[in-house]
Order: structure tokens, then C-alpha cells, then sequence
């Protein structure tokens, strides 16, 4: 009985040095060496913005061939309109007859006419990517907090295990040189007491635990990580294409019967530009579920590894459950993902696009099928 007093204020006594302090910069380098430098990692989220400005370089991929067409729709244009009014159809009109000219002015300087266009989308995503890297901050610095507490929970799991081991040998060789010896109701109460060590014992098996926690929510962190460098991927291609092709709406439009086709354009070039504005709103939201779901989870593991009575007790209950976490962060991970994939859709609510919205809703089938397969997977 004397191991199990021993066991008791030995674990007790690590508890209360355990938890204490900031997390020291050698954890901190070798998290973000394994899983990053951040829940978004900095270097991608810096490689992305710097190739939609490369990119953007090759506006004028095909600008010589859309002038050339411009000018050939120009004559088919004038041609039309000389013919309407020498024939009496149409009167003489002034302000139609210019807006060829005003268009194929827009070809002429089309990269200051992207960046005008673009302006306000990116006084919107400037606003909200500082919002975002506000919340950011506080949000790692939890997640490196968590990170620590709960390596600290695994290692007192693996000290009470060695501690259950010690103590059950040390039984068992006590049960082996004095159970002869030992009346039935002393059996019975020795049962009672080594029966609940070996129960712990065997739940405290934290090496499976630990792996298992580990690739859900590094699998988790990874759909996160998936749906939102897939989005600001997507608006770079789309965006890029809408640029370099650009010139050809404009140049088509010309003609009266594709006269829509450059407002259309402009619809889904700013349309496009709105996705990062809205994904950083996104995950600016996004961080704060993260943010509520960490100070959460923190504020149990610090139990855990605290002074309370009933600590051996959660510890256990834990450990019974096959997962070192909570899974409130994990569930805030996967949230943040799939409503990171709605942001073509929120997109097109506020500048309607048909073509955008088909994308988009090409986009969410290929996303469900994902969704499909990872659960198929984790069957």
C-alpha cells in the first residue's frame, strides 16, 4: 500500500511542476519546424502573393493581337452604321460612333486600367489581411501554448504508466510470497486495490494515443491549410487569365452583337479580386472560433496538469477516450476549411457572374468528392 501512497504524491509533485512558465523558443523552433510557422505558414501565404504580382507582369501577353482585332471590328463596326444611316434606318448619332474609340483606348492602356479596377478590391483585402494577421498572432501564440501542454500531458501520462508498472511488479511480488498466507476477505479487498492499478495501468498506453492525435490534427490542419491556399490559388489563375485574355473581350465588344461582353468582364474581374478580401474576412472569423476553441482547450489541459484532486481521474477519463485532444480545435480546423471553399460563392452575391458561379460550384463538387475520399480514408 505503501506504492500506491508513493505513487499518488510523486505524480502530485510533478503536476505542480509542470505547466509553469512561457513555452520556451527551442519548443517553439521545433514545432514550427514540424507543422509550421503558423496555423496559415508564412512562407506560402508570402510566395502567393508575390506570384499573383509576377503574374500580373504578362498583361500584355496579347495585347499587339487584340489591338489588331480591334481595328478590323472598328471597320465592321463603322461599316454598319455608314450603312444604317445611308439607308434611313438610323439617324446620325454622335456618342455611339465614339465608343469604339473609347474602348480600344482601353486596350492601349490596359494595365492602368486593371490596377483602377482592382483598386478598390484591394483596399478590401488590405483592410481585412490586417485584421487577419492581428488575430493571427494571438492565435499561434495559443496554438504553441496548447502544443506545449499537451506534450506536458503525455509525459505525465507516460510517468504515471512507468509509476502503475513499478507498482504492479512490486504487487506481484508481494501477491506471490504472501497470497497463501492471505485469508479470502483479504483477497477480496487486495482485489479491490490492484484491480483499479491495473486497469490504470493498461489505459495509460499513451504511445498509440499520441500518433493517433497527432495525424488527425495534423490532417485537419491540412485540409485547413488545402482549402485556403486552393482558393487564393484559384483567384490568382482566374484573375491572371482574366488579364492576359482581357484585351480579347474588350476588342469583341465593339462589335453590337457582343456589345456585353466588357461589362461582363469587368463583373468578373472584380468579382475575382474579391476573394481575397472575403477569404481573409474568412479567416479573420475563422480565427476567432480557433482562438475561443484553443483558450478552451488550454484552460483543461491545464487541469490536467495541475494540482487538482481529480486529476489522476480526467487524466484517465482521457486517456480512455484514444485521443490526447478535445477535438474543439479540430473541429474549428475543418470548419474554416469548408467555409473557406464558399468564398467563390459569397463572391458572386455581391457582383453577380454567372460564369463565376459555375466555377465555383464546379470547385464545391470536386470539394465534396474530396470530402468523400478522406472519409473513406479514415475508415
Amino acid at each position: 500500500m505503501m506504492n500506491i501512497t508513493n505513487l499518488l504524491t510523486g505524480t502530485a509533485g510533478f503536476f505542480m511542476q509542470s505547466g509553469s512558465g512561457n513555452v520556451p523558443d527551442s519548443f517553439k523552433k521545433t514545432f514550427n519546424f514540424l507543422q509550421g510557422n503558423g496555423v496559415y505558414e508564412e512562407g506560402m501565404m508570402h510566395f502567393l502573393k508575390e506570384m499573383k504580382n509576377t503574374l500580373w507582369t504578362h498583361y500584355d501577353a496579347f495585347i499587339a493581337d487584340a489591338q489588331a482585332l480591334s481595328a478590323i471590328f472598328m471597320l465592321i463596326f463603322f461599316a454598319v452604321k455608314s450603312y444604317e444611316m445611308m439607308s434611313g434606318d438610323k439617324k446620325m448619332e454622335i456618342m455611339p460612333l465614339l465608343r469604339p474609340f473609347g474602348l480600344v483606348m482601353v486596350i492601349l492602356w490596359w494595365s492602368p486600367f486593371t490596377r483602377v479596377v482592382s483598386f478598390p478590391t484591394d483596399i478590401i483585402a488590405n483592410k481585412t489581411e490586417i485584421m487577419f494577421n492581428s488575430s493571427q498572432t494571438e492565435v499561434n501564440n495559443l496554438r504553441l501554448e496548447r502544443a506545449q501542454l499537451m506534450v506536458q500531458v503525455a509525459d505525465n501520462l507516460l510517468t504515471v504508466q512507468a509509476q502503475t508498472e513499478t507498482a504492479k511488479q512490486e504487487a506481484d511480488t508481494w501477491y506471490q510470497n504472501a497470497w497463501e498466507s492471505v485469508k479470502s476477505t483479504v483477497k477480496e479487498g487486495f482485489a479491490e486495490v490492484w484491480n483499479p492499478i491495473v486497469e490504470l495501468r493498461n489505459r495509460m498506453q499513451v504511445g498509440l494515443q499520441l500518433l493517433a492525435t497527432s495525424i488527425l490534427e495534423t490532417l485537419a490542419l491540412w485540409i485547413l491549410r488545402i482549402c485556403v491556399y486552393l482558393i487564393f490559388i484559384i483567384q490568382i489563375i482566374f484573375s491572371t487569365i482574366l488579364i492576359i485574355l482581357g484585351p480579347f473581350s474588350v476588342a469583341i465588344s465593339i462589335l453590337p452583337a457582343f456589345r456585353d461582353s466588357f461589362t461582363t468582364w469587368v463583373a468578373r474581374f472584380i468579382s475575382v479580386n474579391l476573394y481575397t478580401g472575403i477569404g481573409f474576412l474568412v479567416l479573420y472569423v475563422a480565427s476567432l472560433f480557433q482562438h475561443y476553441a484553443m483558450e478552451a482547450e488550454i484552460s483543461r489541459y491545464k487541469e490536467l496538469v495541475g494540482t487538482s484532486a481529480d486529476r489522476l481521474e480526467k487524466l484517465g477519463w482521457l486517456a480512455g477516450n484514444g485521443l490526447l485532444s478535445f477535438g474543439m480545435v479540430i473541429v474549428t480546423f475543418l470548419i474554416g476549411g469548408l467555409t473557406m471553399l464558399a468564398v467563390p460563392s459569397i463572391s458572386t452575391w455581391i457582383v453577380s457572374t454567372s460564369g463565376i458561379s459555375s466555377a465555383a460550384s464546379t470547385m464545391g463538387r470536386g470539394a465534396s468528392n474530396m470530402s468523400r475520399i478522406l472519409s473513406k480514408m479514415m475508415k
